[in-house]
């Protein structure tokens, strides 16, 4: 059973983040290999059993990544944390989990195509949680490929602030190696394969290109440090020493607005240049928020800190579950302070109870090494927990801490879904449920109308996985319906309304009586209820079965039976009964004060739309953009790409993008690609609202 190393300043957790494609997994196969972790590179999709970050079955039929997997390394004396993520927008919420507990991040790019709609994403979602990164331009080997273009894309579409820090020696096919602008040496090497790089002088043809390169290096590293700019405007660039300017450097990555800029080809040996950026310049726990980690106690509310120190209290985040066939539940977490050890009883500070740790693993991708402890800065899986949920706070219990949690989109796109045999009911239910628990953009409920079981993700391709799991894992064999789009209703208007509920049948009888009044929320602050009872005439009891009634018809829509949302409901007069009130009597009062408010407030309906992103030869470009316009969608840009290629921008609704991909793909001959993501929700025009509300009503 290992035993673990606890120096902070050499322990790194980094991420690979980038568009489908772009070369992420393939990368990290490559890193395994230059550090001694696997004896050959696996091909990502192909007869050598696909990548080892790429571990479930449909990963390697796909060839793309679904599931962030985490696989521990080490270089030069520093150990690697490194999680490989999906490219893929249906698996955004994979990256958005990885990125909460990461403290830096390799961002590949795909030569050829610089940068690609999901690029801006995941840069976005790197972006929010104050990740440092570092910029790898991959694939720059093959036709198409160009480091110079590349870069230029970054500059254009992701942040001016990205500067080379080596650049490549050879162009296409010819690429060899690169110059190191901070050492001025060229590392070369013959094969991709090779198991070393050669240093040497820079050749002749590069020396003047790289003296330029290394001249903006230098001047941007210096730009933040005072001392080190007066030297250098008095002395020149030669007084800079080589470890000045690469602690500067470090200090300007480590700020979160400045990165360093490599490029190669992501299978070969030159990823060992890409894993000395990682050490030299990317955070290590102790960087990160000056090494301290900020939350609140969960009794009092006030803010707590705790420091990445194995003498503080324990402090952990849960930020991903897994269903393991071995072992079973698996819960990944990043410690923040202190120690977790195996056996030992822990705080869930998000639901109140304590837990007990059963075993604690390194993970591998799909294979495991048990350890007896996890020390502060370190990720590693726990087995035996039950109550433990993605975004839980676990801690040490005397010294209670809630940390913020990791929010995630809601899922746009649903279908129902049945089991072929009654037999697979019962299993249907539980498969559905341990997915779930995994995935927090995957939801279940029963529509309350038809009985049926629906399942919602973030497109159709997460949808089809689920199912496939469900499948495979679960032995489930299950019907699908169409798409259904997950459309909302909100209120335009204010309205007030009363709820009276009266009730005799002889004995004691039932009576709730309010008057609530209803207003827009603002867009995205959900359901507000707001208590302005004065004088008793609603007593304090009551008026919590109020909000459930209120709550509970919103959920349950009004206009169509979609959930209403952004509304603020005041509950602000009312009666009551000595005998016959009771908390059931008021909340359906509440309800039917709801019902009839919001019929009176201008009820609407909304509809997820979504950004499209696609990328076309020239030659199709009128065909793409009249389809699009088809959809009622909306161009918002186009703009001109490496080799040709154009970006066309555009909005449209979710309904009428079902089956795009295939679309597309026929009016282009296959030459064109695309990508779409949740924009936000939008009135639907009257007069397809009048269809959506009519069929939905009529199929209940």
């Amino acid at each position: 059973m290992a035993t673990e190393n606890h120096d902070l300043a050499k322990l790194r957790n980094i991420g690979i983040i980038a568009h489908i494609d772009a070369g992420k997994t393939t990368t990290s196969e490559a890193i395994l290999y230059r550090t001694g972790l696997k004896h050959k590179i696996d091909l990502v999709k192909g007869d050598t059993g696909g990548a080892t970050t790429d571990w479930m079955e449909q990963e390697k039929e796909r060839g793309i990544t679904i599931t962030s997997a985490a696989v521990t390394a080490h270089w030069k004396g520093y150990k690697i944390n490194i999680i490989d993520t999906p490219g893929h927008i249906d698996f955004t919420a994979e990256v958005e989990r990885s990125l909460r507990v990461l403290d830096g991040a390799i961002t590949v790019f795909d030569g050829k195509m610089g940068v690609e709609a999901q690029s801006e994403t995941v840069w976005r979602q790197a972006t929010k949680y104050g990740v440092p990164r570092i910029c790898f331009i991959n694939k720059i080997n093959q036709i198409g490929g160009d480091f110079y273009k590349s870069l230029e894309s970054i500059h254009k579409r992701l942040s001016k602030n990205a500067v080379a820090i080596h650049l490549p020696i050879g162009f296409e096919k010819d690429i060899c190696g690169v110059v190191d602008l901070v050492d001025m040496k060229a590392y070369t090497y013959k094969e991709y394969a090779d198991h070393s790089l050669t240093v040497g002088e820079i050749p002749a043809d590069m020396l003047d290109k790289a003296k330029k390169a290394r001249a903006i290096l230098v001047e941007e590293a210096v730009s933040a440090d005072e001392e080190l700019m007066n030297k250098y405007f008095n002395q020149g660039e030669e007084a800079i020493t080589e470890a000045e300017l690469k602690a500067a450097l470090r200090k300007r990555v480590l700020d979160g607005d400045f990165f360093l800029v490599t490029g190669g080809d992501g299978r070969g040996v030159i990823v060992e240049k890409v894993l000395d950026l990682c050490v030299d310049y990317l955070p290590s726990p102790l960087d990160r928020d000056l090494g301290q980690t900020v939350g609140t106690d969960p009794k009092t509310g006030d803010q707590v800190i705790r420091k990445a120190d194995v003498s503080q209290p324990l402090t952990a985040l849960a930020f991903k579950i897994a269903s393991d066939p071995f072992v079973g539940k698996l819960v990944f977490v990043r410690v923040y302070s202190g120690i977790l050890k195996s056996g030992s009883y822990i705080y869930n500070a998000t639901t109140g109870n304590k837990e007990r740790v059963g075993r604690l693993v390194r993970m591998f991708a799909d294979k495991r090494e048990e350890i007896t402890e996890v020390a502060a800065g370190d990720i590693a899986a726990i087995v035996g927990l039950k109550e433990t949920t993605t975004g839980t706070t676990l801690c040490d219990p005397a010294h209670p801490i809630l940390l913020e949690s990791i929010e995630f989109p809601e899922p746009p796109v649903s279908i129902a879904v049945e089991p072929k045999t009654k037999a697979d009911q019962e299993k249907m239910g539980l498969g559905l449920a341990k997915l779930a628990e995994e995935d927090p953009t995957f939801r279940v409920h029963t529509d309350e109308e038809t009985g049926q079981t629906i399942i919602s993700g973030m497109g159709e391709l997460h949808l089809e996985i689920i199912i496939d799991r469900l499948k495979r894992e679960h032995n489930v064999e299950a019907n699908t319906g169409a798409p259904q789009v997950a459309y909302r209703e909100t209120i335009r208007g204010t309205a007030e309304a009363q709820g009276k509920h009266i009730k005799q049948s002889g004995g004691r009888g039932q009576y709730g009586d309010v008057w609530i009044k209803f207003e827009p929320n603002e867009p995205g602050k959900g359901f507000e209820f707001i208590d302005m009872i004065k004088g008793g005439v609603v007593p304090q009891e009551y008026r919590k079965p109020v909000q459930q009634g209120v709550e509970e018809t919103l959920n349950g829509g009004v206009i169509a039976g979609y959930p209403v949302v952004d509304v603020k409901a005041t509950l602000y007069d009312g009666s009551y009964h000595d005998v016959d009130s009771s908390e059931l009597a008021f909340k359906l009062a509440g309800s039917l004060a709801t019902r009839e408010g919001i019929k009176r407030a201008k009820p609407v309906l909304l509809e997820p739309v979504m950004k499209l992103e696609v990328t076309t030869p020239e030659e199709f470009m009128g065909d793409v953009i009249g389809d699009v316009n088809s959809r009622r969608g909306r161009i918002e840009s186009m703009e001109d790409l490496q080799g040709g290629a154009k970006l066309i921008t555009a909005f449209a609704p979710l309904a009428n993008l079902f089956g795009y991909t295939s679309d597309l793909r026929s009016m282009s001959q296959g030459r064109a690609a695309s990508s779409m993501e949740l924009s936000q929700y939008e009135e639907v025009p009257p007069n397809v609202a009048q269809e959506i509300i009519e069929k939905r009503n009529s199929s209940k």
